[in-house]
Formats: C-alpha cells, structure tokens, sequence
C-alpha cells in the first residue's frame, strides 16, 4: 500500500510543482515569487522524500537533506532585496 500511496502522493506534487512555476513565472509581485519560490524548494524536497521511500536508495535522501540546508539561503536572499528596496516599510 505504501509504494501505491508514495507514488500518487509523487504525482500530486508534481502537478503543484507545475503550479508553483506558473507562479513563479507570473506572479505580480517579488514577493509573490519569492514565496512560489520557497515553496518550490519544499515540494522538490518532498519528492526527493518520496523517491527515497519508493526506490530505497539513499541518494535521493542525501539531496533532500543538502537542499533543506541551502533553501534556507533561496529565502533570505529575496527577503533581504524586498526589505531593501522598500525600505523596510510595510
């Protein structure tokens, strides 16, 4: 039942990521994209999750672990260029 429930729940985050580019590639505003952004990197870890339940191999482990570390960095960055160049104000 597993591997059934892994690879729908694959497949769905796929067609979010699909969403999320549209997005990313849309949105109105630089916020709008810096969060499609986040959340792209969360859906791309997700998957990796998922193809390391579904295949059984580590590697797809170790690149979900090393892009949660360096997403971190993909969301300081935008948020650190809105804050400037709106002057910090609300």
């Amino acid at each position: 039942m597993l591997p059934v429930a892994a690879e729908w729940a694959s497949w769905i985050i796929l067609g979010a990521t699909g969403l999320l580019f549209i997005r990313l590639v849309l949105g109105p505003g630089t916020a709008d994209r810096a969060v499609a952004l986040e959340m792209l990197s969360v859906l791309v870890i997700a998957f990796a999750a998922l193809r390391t339940l579904i295949t059984g191999l580590d590697a797809y482990l170790d690149v979900a672990i090393s892009l949660a570390l360096t997403s971190f960095l993909a969301t300081v960055a935008p948020s650190r260029y809105i804050a400037r160049r709106t002057g910090g104000k609300r």
